[in-house]
């Protein structure tokens, strides 16, 4: 069952890593004030000293600002951030090479959560999980990452695996997090308002899907239903994602909504990949059972 968002980096879902950058930059600048407040001396390049933002509008550290950053750890940064989003493994090594050499930075934020999108591209999953808990630990507001790793573990972890319960419970309390987060973002200088609607919507869409999939996983399918809906209903990705459409279906099937299942199937089967064959026999099959078996209302 594939998973991942290959597209995730194209024209709409560029919107929410744009957001995400802008979010990240007001938090990093929250946390360069700070640093100044420390006291440490030749530092010129920290802006004014602020005190740390508690909204909960503003995306920023929960813990004290780790040390402030000197010269050379500057310099890696921005040699990180210069290296374009399109050069995945070159960006990853130079995050990853970054993280490394300086594990107390206070750009450490913005790095995790460039890596975790970047290991969704590359469907690195164990690294994503690793790398995205590790981001939430410091900016736990970081609502694309919450979405990425709600939405990813249920996909990766099936219920035979013996840790898989822990998994969906990290992933229905991140999925939660993000859908209670993401509305209240105010919007950020730079983008439009139509680029923050898509950002928005796209990080919604995630979260929906991965509390959809916990429901699907426990059993619990009239509550995985609405999830999957929803997700359906505001992602903006022109790419529909099929995973989505072939769990509803089942979900449908399980509550015997038939024609709702017929429709989820059909919707499946329109996009290319793996599962559209698959969809098209569980059309049929959704039929039969809606012309033998008694339908639920929905």
């Amino acid at each position: 069952m594939k998973w991942t968002r290959k597209n995730w980096v194209d024209a709409g879902a560029l919107a929410g890593v744009l957001l995400l950058s802008c979010v990240v930059g007001q938090a990093q600048s929250s946390q360069s004030g700070q640093s100044g407040q420390s006291g440490q001396s030749g530092q010129q390049s920290q802006p004014p000293a602020q005190q740390p933002q508690t909204d909960k509008n503003t995306l920023t550290l929960d813990t004290p600002a780790p040390p402030a950053a000197n010269p050379e750890e500057d310099a890696a940064y921005k040699a990180f951030e210069a290296v374009p989003l399109t050069a995945g493994d070159q960006k990853i090594n130079a995050g990853e090479d970054f993280a490394q050499k300086y594990p107390q930075s206070r750009y450490l934020p913005p790095v995790y959560s460039t890596l975790v999108k970047l290991y969704l591209q590359a469907n690195q999953v164990a690294k994503l999980q690793e790398v995205g808990e590790k981001d939430i630990a410091l900016s736990p507001n970081d609502v694309t990452t919450l979405a990425i790793l709600g939405q990813t573990l249920p996909r990766a972890y099936n219920p035979n695996q013996a840790n898989a319960q822990q998994e969906y419970a990290k992933a229905e309390k991140f999925s939660k997090s993000a859908i209670e987060l993401t509305p209240t973002i105010a919007k950020p200088e730079g983008i439009t308002d139509e680029q923050f609607t898509v950002a928005k919507n796209a990080t919604l869409a995630m979260a929906h899907s991965g509390l959809g999939l916990v429901y699907f996983r426990l059993g619990k399918y009239d509550d995985a239903i609405p999830e999957f809906e929803e997700a359906n209903k505001i992602d903006p990705n022109p790419q529909i994602d099929p995973v989505n459409y072939y769990v509803l279906g089942i979900a449908d099937e399980k509550t015997s909504h038939f024609d709702a299942a017929v429709a989820a199937f059909t919707k499946c089967s329109s996009a290319p990949g793996g599962l559209q064959e698959t969809c098209k026999t569980k059309i049929d099959e959704a039929k039969k059972l809606g012309a033998t078996q008694l339908s639920s209302p929905k």
